[in-house]
């Protein structure tokens, strides 16, 4: 998709589908990795001394 290849039809066609894997229970690559829902945070979890 960042290289400019395919057609927007088409890259739009591929993201649905991985919305619709990963909210019919299929793992994300964060999740496969080990990240889970901790890949993004914008604030420090916990106390911060």
């Amino acid at each position: 998709m960042l290289d400019g290849g395919g057609r927007i039809d088409a890259l739009g066609a591929t993201l649905f589908r991985m919305m619709l894997d990963a909210a019919s229970g299929r793992a994300t690559r964060s999740e496969l990795h080990g990240y889970g829902q901790n890949e993004f945070v914008p604030w420090q979890i916990g106390a911060i001394t």
